[in-house]
């Protein structure tokens, strides 16, 4: 077995499939963002195929380990769905929907117990991503009152490990300073060291702003920053308009925005999946241990077993 990524995607649904969160401090990328930012769109650019629930209110109820493997077929598996391959990615969004009301019931009530759903496509890099419940202040339906501290908690679960890469995505239409992804991250990584900044919707703001000061790192700066997308509109998504046509028009709004186009190469969806890919573990197990445990933003929580 080559990579790291394999053994923390087979620990990932040991831990699932005895109904517990992962509590080993395994190296993982967590995306974080409030309800509306755009991190279901982010994904499904990541995969290039529309997979995750919409709707309003809270959506994402119960974590989602996104395990993406590059591979000559597309298909998905889930871990509770042992020996049954989707080809179907409309059957992957109803299968999440129904194994999250299996557990939370559907009164939009959260629970910690991870969905794991591995993609195999060639149209994807190696990555593994935890989609988590998006960041809520009020409750809906019959939710308990705390929700707000319930996400919360369950968001630090993740992100408060010395191993977890923050993927704190915000829109561009909103106050930075006022992002409820960067200040649970800055809690946790108060130097912004193993924090990568997303912004989405700069499509969406203001005639005559522009974003151009956060995507230079100038206003709230991260050691790692931030790289801007554009994901699709609604009236896109309700018209089914195809995510590699979405990407082509990402990447010539980057190139034609007078205040994005000196940086257009670092701006955009794939760019950000490279930079994901290249910032995992790059180890490799030999004799049961780990060889170069070292992370880009720490260190392994498990001993290496040669060193």
């Amino acid at each position: 077995m080559e990579g790291l990524i394999p053994l923390v995607n087979r620990l990932q649904d040991a831990f699932a499939a005895l109904g517990q969160s992962c509590l080993l401090d395994l190296p993982q990328i967590a995306v974080v963002g409030g309800q509306s930012a755009g991190k279901s769109s982010v994904l499904e650019n990541c995969v290039s195929r529309d997979f995750l629930p919409r709707g309003s209110g809270i959506v994402t109820r119960r974590p989602l380990v996104l395990q993406l493997v590059t591979a000559k077929t597309e298909y998905a598996e889930f871990l509770h769905c042992k020996g049954r391959k989707f080809t179907d990615f409309d059957e992957v969004r109803q299968e999440i929907e129904v194994e999250t009301d299996r557990i939370t019931g559907v009164n939009k009530g959260i629970s910690s117990i991870p969905i794991n759903l591995r993609i195999y496509s060639p149209h994807v890099l190696s990555l593994t991503l935890i989609d988590l419940p998006g960041i809520t202040k009020v409750p809906v339906g019959d939710q308990p009152p705390d929700i707000e501290v319930q996400i919360r908690d369950m968001i630090m679960q993740f992100i408060a490990r010395e191993n977890c890469l923050i993927l704190a995505v915000t829109p561009a239409n909103t106050d930075l300073a006022n992002s409820d992804a960067l200040k649970l991250a800055k809690e946790v990584d108060p130097q912004g060291l193993r924090t990568i900044g997303v912004i989405t919707k700069l499509d969406l703001m203001d005639e005559g702003t522009d974003a151009r000061e956060i995507l230079e790192n100038k206003l709230l700066p991260l050691r790692r920053g931030y790289i801007g997308v554009v994901n699709r509109s609604q009236k896109d998504i309700d018209g089914k308009k195809d995510i590699k046509a979405a990407l082509l028009a990402e990447r010539k709004f980057f190139l034609s925005h007078p205040a994005y186009r000196h940086m257009a190469d670092r701006m955009g969806t794939p760019y950000l999946q490279k930079v994901l890919n290249q910032v995992k573990p790059n180890c490799t197990v030999d004799n049961g241990g780990y060889r170069g445990s070292l992370l880009p933003w720490g260190r392994i929580g498990i001993p290496c077993k040669n060193s």
